[in-house]
């Protein structure tokens, strides 16, 4: 009995020690700047025993003295804690070197470190930096393998991005652009053939950071259309602390980055006084004689003396100017945390007559109900009114005008009303002087979402978004304009779309012992994107102080149009971290589309990559060079959806058939219709060396888009021109190369770069169907997508200036004959180049020296070519109705000249055919952004009160090397902007704007 009294004891008086050894620790985990960090985990060291913090950083969790807590969260540096005789244990966790940044992921965000996908990221102090009005513009050199291309220099003009190429022919083109969580309308709504941006009404400056998504494995998880990439935009949000308030204000000129010579008033009396000698003999004075086409041209003016010597280009192209101003304010405590900005960006135009004005708002809130329930709002609001000009292939746009004479003035004798009396072609000055072309957009966006945390670990996030585009065109051409016969005329169209958005998904992450780290996301997307428009016309004006359709005498025109499709998808991704170094990911999503075949609805879309973080190795552990090392590998499938909403179905429309109304056959049946599926391998290293002072990637990837969707012609006698059809195959691939180093760190010195290189091969796997020739481009199997398909020119016969082509006909062996012919009917036609570079890079340096700070951008393409198509015009010296390039100046005039300029004949063809005369490598390299800046020192804006004052110079477009004897080798048509097959042509293509800026932030 004493010996149970006494066990008893014992194990009492042990349980008691046990007990008052365990007691509860609590405390709260913050970042550097104090903000409260949820989802942190926090497990004692060797135990499965753990916890995570709630919405306010806040945790609790029962330990020993002695036990070692381990915190740890995505992006920082891991802590151990050893527990003493304390209770409360407060920490702050500092962020790790820039390869544990966090990056936003779809559907969540991501350590670099732990990252197995191929993602490439821009913060917005490299936005922020280049005052331009679209943000495409800023990205521009910034990421490997993405080509940026505005396609003129108009400053509404289309936007062109391409992420590891072309992988489609009919369908989109276009990334996915993705703001916030919610897919933004990214459709031209342009009522001519020129594309305008649609993203020009965001600002740029409201932004915090870009991911563009260039693997399946990162692009999966948005499925069906993640072929093109996808384009991940975060704006800025408020941070904890004291109320900031941020103006930025600039001002600054543009020029076109260049021009082009052309004939002066001499040159062209000379060449087209030839020309004519040429082909009617030299006692033929139709052009000269008193009172002959030369002075009806210089109406009443004396061209013989050169009173009259007009430079057509200096009146297209002119001195513009930009304004970009804002102001932000931001902040928050503990439980809010919000950030309001508004803008406003005047740009007028370096092609006169064009002009954009936008005003923006941006009000994005974070708040913070309970410990576990958090909401949020991001919204912006924005007004954008553009006045266009007409397209490239019109003569009321600008850039025709260097097609008029020199001899004509483009003034009547008032110097006020355009001369349309004796120019040959339409003044384009009497389009601006009669006529207008106003365009506003109006552009909502707002999402809205709930967080809940059901248990530690387990969130529920729920997120309804919504996007507003609505666009009015009104177009007025005045009684003097071209539209002069019908005593003016006006249109107008409206259009709206509008895009909803509703996510739900559940996110699990928990760290289990030894170092185990496991998130799961799950949940389902639900889009409806509707669109209207209205269009009417009329004639016919008493006086062209009356603008509006509702004046016009006769209604000419009129419709109406309404459409929907939508999206329902299931999607969940995995990613699971052993010891810090083994990665593992996988994703899928199911999409539903309305697009497609009732056979082919839905689609399945995986993805998977994996990781080895070999530094981690103790091999390797050790090494006092190698500070990152990573091997990653990922494998996946994405899909295409963008072709026309019904082009599975049969539809007929309404129509009229002897006043009486009926129904039309419009569109062929498809049931059969389905996904493209392009399947993408990517396997890279990243490495970083001597403490991350160098530290880059390098990728190779291969592509193959299946089931292409093809608009495919059919015979005219079947009564219908095309059907969409699943036909061929597309394969894209190449390597990329990153380069980041920190050149100096010093406490007043620092230097960094970042050099980006990238490779693309592009072919058509498969086209059953055969050529497809548009134009000057062909797609064809074995080929480059929209390769050129032009006659190969030879020279210029040295003994009577005819212009030569080689016949390039196939002998038996298939061998091209090389033989050189003047009869253009003998030469057969060539693959002759490609409109896409197959080489890019981007160079980018930041200095900062005590308070001086200093930046630029290179960018660099190799490759590509560029036919112009009105070089038939512009340089073919047949005409006298257009002017032309300075180098029909060396044309062939004597036997023996050695020229590529054959001889001048007027009306007579000689290498005014499509042919390689006008085809020419655009390589190029540009010093797209440089900036400036100097920051006052703190001991004199603190007086003022002020946290930060800083003066800066910008640049942008400020040099081009290129060998192009054009405007710009990358400005092309704008009416095929929007064309998938034609690319690389150029016709009065206007350059892009040099522009220099001088602005001030200060921070408050």
């Amino acid at each position: 009995m004493k010996i149970n009294i006494l066990f008893l004891f014992t194990s009492i008086l042990f349980s008691s020690v046990t007990m008052a050894q365990e007691k509860d620790i609590s405390g709260v985990v913050k970042d550097g700047e104090g903000i409260p960090l949820l989802g942190v985990n926090i497990i004692i060291e060797n135990t499965q025993s753990g916890t995570q913090t709630d919405f306010d950083g806040n945790y609790s969790i029962k330990a020993a003295p002695g036990n070692v807590l381990v915190y740890s969260f995505v992006g920082f540096k891991p802590r151990k804690i050893t527990v003493g005789q304390e209770s409360t244990i407060n920490v702050t966790m500092t962020v790790d070197n820039e390869l544990d940044e966090v990056i936003v992921l779809g559907f969540g965000k991501q350590s670099k470190r732990k990252v197995t996908d191929n993602i490439a990221s821009i913060s917005s102090d490299e936005i922020n930096q280049i005052p331009v009005a679209s943000m495409q513009g800023a990205l521009t050199g910034k990421a490997a393998g993405v080509q940026i291309q505005q396609i003129n220099g108009k400053v509404e003009g289309g936007v062109k991005m391409r992420i590891r190429g072309i992988s489609t022919i009919s369908s989109s083109q276009e990334p996915l652009y993705v703001i916030d969580g919610l897919p933004l309308i990214n459709d031209d709504e342009s009522v001519s053939e020129a594309p305008m941006n649609p993203l020009i009404s965001l600002n740029p400056n409201d932004i915090e950071s870009i991911q563009i998504l260039k693997d399946a494995s990162s692009a999966a998880i948005y499925g069906a259309r993640g072929t093109n990439g996808v384009v991940l935009i975060t704006t800025k949000q408020g941070k904890l602390g004291k109320t900031k308030i941020s103006v930025n204000t600039a001002t600054g000129w543009s020029e076109a980055t260049n021009k082009v010579d052309w004939l002066n008033a001499e040159q062209y009396v000379e060449l087209f006084t030839e020309a004519s000698a040429n082909s009617y003999g030299a006692d033929d004075l139709w052009l000269t004689e008193q009172g002959g086409y030369f002075d009806d041209m210089a109406n009443g003016l004396d061209w013989r003396t050169g009173e009259v010597d007009t430079d057509w280009q200096d009146l297209a192209l002119v001195k513009g100017y930009v304004q970009d101003h804002g102001i932000s304010v931001s902040g928050g405590n503990e439980k809010t945390l919000f950030y309001i900005s508004g803008g406003y960006n005047n740009t007028e135009g370096i092609v006169r007559g064009n002009t954009l004005e936008r005003y923006s708002y941006r009000g994005n809130i974070d708040h913070r109900v309970s410990d576990r329930f958090r909401v949020g709002l991001n919204s912006s609001l924005s007004k954008t009114h553009v006045k266009r000009l007409g397209t490239d292939n019109s003569f009321s746009t600008p850039l025709q005008a260097i097609a008029q004479s020199p001899l004509s003035p483009p003034y009547l004798s008032d110097g006020i009303v355009p001369n349309n009396e004796s120019t040959i072609y339409y003044n384009f000055l009497m389009q601006q002087y009669n006529g207008s072309w106003n365009v506003n957009i109006f552009r909502a966006i707002m999402n809205t979402y709930a967080e809940y945390e059901i248990i530690p670990g387990l969130r529920f996030k729920s997120e309804i978004g919504y996007d507003n585009n609505s666009q009015l065109d009104e177009y007025f051409a005045g009684s003097l304009t071209e539209s002069a016969s019908t005593n003016g005329y006006a249109d107008a169209t409206s259009v709206q779309a509008d895009k909803y958005n509703l996510n739900n998904y559940f996110t699990y992450n928990r760290e289990f012992i030894g170092n185990y780290d496991l998130e799961v996301v799950a949940g389902m997307s639900f889009e409806e994107s509707s669109r209207k428009s209205q269009y009417v016309a009329g004639t016919g004006y008493p006086s062209d102080d009356l603008q509006t359709v509702d004046s016009a005498s006769e209604i000419t025109a009129g419709s109406t149009t309404r459409t929907k499709y939508n999206f329902l998808s299931y999607f969940s991704r995995a990613t699971f971290s052993i010891l810090d170094k083994y990665l593992l990911k996988g994703s899928i999503r199911y999409d539903g589309s309305s697009r497609f075949g009732a056979s082919n609805r839905y689609g399945l879309f995986p993805a998977a990559s994996v990781g080895w973080i070999m530094s981690e190795e103790e091999f390797i552990k050790a090494s006092e060079v190698v500070s990152l090392l990573k091997f990653r590998a990922s494998y996946g499938v994405t899909g295409n959806a963008g072709i026309d909403n019904f082009a599975s179905l049969g539809l007929f429309r309404g129509a009229a058939y002897n006043k009486t109304s009926a129904l039309n056959p419009y569109q062929l049946p498809n049931k059969d219709l389905k996904w493209e599926r392009t399947t993408q391998f990517d396997v890279g290293l990243d490495f970083g060396f001597f403490n991350n002072k160098l530290t880059g990637e390098i990728d190779y990837y291969i592509k193959n888009t299946n089931d292409l969707l093809l608009n495919e012609p059919l015979p005219g006698t079947s009564g219908w021109s095309s059907i969409t059809r699943n036909v061929g195959s597309l394969e894209n691939s190449g390597f990329e190369f990153v380069l980041n180093t920190k050149n100096i760190v010093q406490e007043n010195l620092s230097w960094t770069s970042s050099l980006n290189l990238s490779t693309l091969k592009n072919e058509v796997t498969s086209l059953p169907k055969g050529d497809i020739i548009s134009g000057r481009n062909l797609v064809r199997e074995g080929e480059t997508i929209s390769s050129f398909y032009v006659v190969e020119y030879a020279g210029v016969d040295p003994d009577n200036g005819d212009a030569l082509f080689y016949t390039n006909t196939l002998d038996a062996n298939g061998n091209r004959d090389r033989t050189k012919t003047s009869d253009y009917s003998q030469a057969e036609r060539v693959i002759a180049g490609s409109p896409y570079p197959t080489f890019m890079a981007g160079f980018t340096n930041n200095i900062s020296a005590y308070n001086f700070d200093f930046s630029f951008t290179f960018q660099g393409e190799w490759g590509a070519s560029i036919y112009n198509e009105g070089g038939k015009f512009q340089s073919g010296n047949a005409r006298y109705e257009d002017n032309q390039t300075l180098d029909q100046m060396n044309r062939w005039q004597n036997p023996g000249d050695i020229t590529m300029v054959p001889q001048a004949r007027m009306y007579s063809t000689n290498g005014q055919q499509a042919s390689t005369r006008y085809l020419e490598k655009s390589d190029f390299v540009r010093l797209r952004n440089l900036s400036l800046g100097y920051t006052l020192p703190k001991d004199i804006t603190q007086k003022f009160s002020v946290d930060r004052v800083r003066i800066y110079f910008t640049g942008v477009n400020l040099l081009t090397f290129t060998d192009y004897s054009g405007y710009d080798p990358e400005s092309t048509y704008d009416n095929y902007g929007n064309s998938n097959i034609q690319k690389g042509v150029a016709f009065y293509s206007a350059p892009p704007a040099k522009t220099y800026t001088i602005g001030l932030n200060i921070d408050l």
